[in-house]
């Protein structure tokens, strides 16, 4: 309501629009309940690398809702985060459960993100974001309603509490949210998800800076974690390089002669 206030956007909606995007929020926030579940049965660190999965669902399903060729180095892109999840598998079996959940959140985080993708271009980005976060507003008390996790001892809020839900609610999620909603005007699905992936960089080092040894896992999680956030690394350096090399290709004196006679 901040945002729609400071912007003076109108928060007038049709329903067929509403229902839409609070069924997206429903979506974001299962996307949430899983992402903090498979925190809670393994570890911060599985929970992030498993979430880099996100690349690989985009660059298969981005192609197949938008009815365009695939990108061999997306696939192959995918592919190689595959392997690093695998390597964590094998290395950290103990966590399958959690690794698992994780994937589903990267899968969900795709599909929202695909869908998010068509509304930001004909949509203001505000007003979808306020409609979003209220559905998973609601969904989020219905679960945690249905769980009866949702009584007076779990709404009972210390001062440290209130000061970390609002960092998490107003930076971390509003203005995030609308930040991504923003840059999906002009970049892909697969770019703003390519940029998530990255967020077990800075996420596994600060989980390992606060929690320690808690957070310390076997040499071969590393291992896979290094694919996955090399693969994310050079997708974009590749592309780049394939980009100027397409653009360095020599034009035919025959092609030439076919445009100006054809």
């Amino acid at each position: 309501m901040v945002f729609l206030a400071f912007t003076k956007t109108s928060f007038k909606i049709s329903l067929k629009p509403l229902i839409r995007f609070l069924s997206i929020g429903a979506l974001v926030a299962t996307h949430w309940v899983l992402f903090y579940e498979s925190i809670k049965v393994s570890k911060i660190s599985v929970a992030l690398v498993a979430l880099s999965s996100i690349t690989l669902f985009t660059g298969i399903l981005d192609p197949l809702f938008n009815r365009k060729k695939p990108s061999i180095l997306d696939i192959l892109v995918g592919l190689c985060i595959m392997s690093g999840i695998l390597v964590i598998f094998k290395f950290e079996s103990q966590y399958s459960l959690g690794t698992f959940l994780g994937l589903l959140a990267g899968l969900l985080a795709s599909l929202f993100t695909i869908i998010n993708s068509w509304e930001a271009k004909t949509k203001d980005t505000v007003l979808i974001s306020f409609y979003e976060l209220g559905g998973g507003l609601i969904f989020l008390t219905l679960f945690l309603f249905i769980n009866k996790n949702l009584n007076q001892e779990s709404l009972k809020l210390y001062s440290s509490d209130l000061i970390y839900l609002l960092i998490l609610g107003i930076i971390c999620t509003a203005v995030a949210y609308v930040m991504a909603f923003s840059v999906m005007k002009t970049i892909s699905p697969f770019t703003v998800n390519l940029i998530t992936s990255l967020e077990p960089v800075y996420g596994i080092l600060l989980a390992l800076l606060i929690f320690g040894k808690t957070e310390a896992l076997k040499p071969g999680f590393y291992w896979g974690a290094c694919i996955i956030l090399g693969a994310v690394f050079l997708h974009p350096v590749i592309q780049r390089f394939l980009e100027k090399k397409s653009n360095r290709i020599p034009i035919s004196p025959e092609s030439e002669l076919r445009k100006e006679f054809p």
